[in-house]
C-alpha cells in the first residue's frame, strides 16, 4: 500500500521506512520507462524548486534541473554567495522566506546542520542534495541501480572500499542495512578515517532487525571476499584538497584493481558516485569493465530523483 510522502524532506534514509524506499524505487522505474518512451509525465506542472549550491556540482545540478524541467516545474539555481545563506540572513529567516515563494528545496552544502535547520524552519520539503554527512539521494540511486541489475536487494553483500568517514560510507551504510543488504566498510585504520560511531550504530540497529550484517575492516581483500557489489569514492572529498598528496599515501593499498576485485563474486557489480580519479581509488581495467555499472549509475540519479521530487512536493 502506498504511503504519502507529500510534504516531506529526505534529509537521510535512516528517515525513510522501507515502504518509502521501495515507493522511490517503483515511482522510478515508471518515469524511467515514460522517459525513454517519450511519454510525457508533467507530475509537477507549475512548481518551482530552488537548488541552493554551497558545493558546486555537475550530476546533482544537471539531474534536479532537468529533472524539474521534465516534470514540468522549474528548477531556480542559487550559489552560496547569491543568497548569504547563514551569513548575513539567519537559516531560520531564509527558510521561512523561502517557504512563501517555492515548493521545494534542494541544497548541496558542506555543514549537514544547515540542511537540518532549513527543515525545522521552513514549511516546504528540503531535500538533502549532499553534505559532508551523507549522500542520501545518490545512495538511493545506487540501490536503485543495483535492484535494476540484481532483481532482488536483500542478501545481497555490497563492499565499500575507501574514507569509512565521509558522505558516501555513511548513506551507504543507511541505505544498505535499510533494505537488508551486507555492508562491509574497508577503511585505513585511525580515528579520523572510521564512520560516524551513531550511524554505525543505527545502521546495526536495522540489519538485526533485516537479518543483515555492518562490518567495518582494514582488510580489503577480507572486505571484498564473496561481494555482489564493489563501491568506492575518492580519497579526498571536496574541501580536502589540501590533504589530497597525504592521503594518497593512506589509501594506495585500498586502490580497486584487478587483484583486489578477484576475490569478490565473478558477476559483481563495480559502482562509483563520480567524479572518479581513475588510477588512483579505482584502475581503468576495473571502471570501464563489464561489470563497471557507473554510468547507468549515473543516469539514474536523474530518474530517482524525479521521483523523490514528485512524491515530496
Amino acid at each position: 500500500m502506498a504511503v504519502s510522502m507529500k510534504g516531506k524532506s529526505l534529509i537521510s534514509i535512516h528517515d525513510l521506512s522501507i515502504e518509502e524506499v521501495y515507493q522511490i524505487f517503483e515511482l522510478a522505474k515508471i518515469l524511467k520507462l515514460k522517459r525513454l518512451s517519450g511519454e510525457p509525465h508533467r507530475l509537477l506542472e507549475g512548481k518551482k524548486l530552488g537548488m541552493i549550491f554551497s558545493k558546486p556540482s555537475t550530476r546533482t545540478r544537471i539531474s534536479f534541473e532537468v529533472g524539474m524541467y521534465e516534470l514540468g516545474g522549474v528548477g531556480m539555481f542559487f550559489d552560496g554567495k547569491s543568497i548569504h545563506l547563514g551569513k548575513k540572513e539567519s537559516i531560520s529567516d531564509t527558510a521561512k522566506v523561502l517557504s512563501r515563494y517555492l515548493d521545494g528545496i534542494m541544497i548541496r552544502t558542506f555543514d549537514h546542520q544547515e540542511v537540518v535547520d532549513l527543515a525545522r524552519f521552513g514549511s516546504i520539503p528540503i531535500i538533502n542534495g549532499l553534505t559532508d554527512l551523507l549522500h542520501p539521494c545518490q545512495v538511493l540511486t545506487d540501490l536503485f541501480t543495483i535492484l535494476e541489475k540484481k532483481q532482488v536487494l536483500k542478501g545481497l553483500k555490497l563492499t565499500y572500499v575507501g574514507d569509512g568517514g565521509n558522505n558516501m560510507a555513511h548513506s551507504l551504510l543507511n541505505g544498505c542495512s535499510k533494505v537488508g543488504m551486507d555492508v562491509t566498510i574497508v577503511t585505513p585504520s585511525g580515528n579520523e578515517y572510521q564512520p560516524n560511531a551513531e550511524i554505525v550504530a543505527n545502521a546495526q540497529a536495522n540489519a538485526k532487525y533485516q537479518g543483515s550484517k555492518v562490518e567495518i575492516t582494514t582488510d580489503p581483500v577480507a572486505g571484498v571476499k564473496d561481494a555482489d557489489v564493489i563501491y568506492t569514492d575518492v580519497w579526498a572529498s571536496m574541501g580536502m584538497e589540501g590533504e589530497a598528496n597525504e592521503r594518497e599515501k593512506v589509501f594506495q593499498p585500498l586502490q580497486v584493481n584487478e587483484a583486489l576485485v578477484k576475490h569478490a563474486k565473478a558477476d559483481y557489480l563495480f559502482m562509483h558516485c563520480l567524479p572518479a580519479y581513475r588510477g588512483k581509488e579505482v584502475v581503468n581495467e576495473v571502471i570501464d569493465s563489464p561489470n563497471s555499472v557507473v554510468f547507468d549509475e549515473a543516469e539514474n540519479r536523474l530518474h530517482v530523483q524525479k521521483a523523490i521530487m514528485a512524491l515530496v512536493m
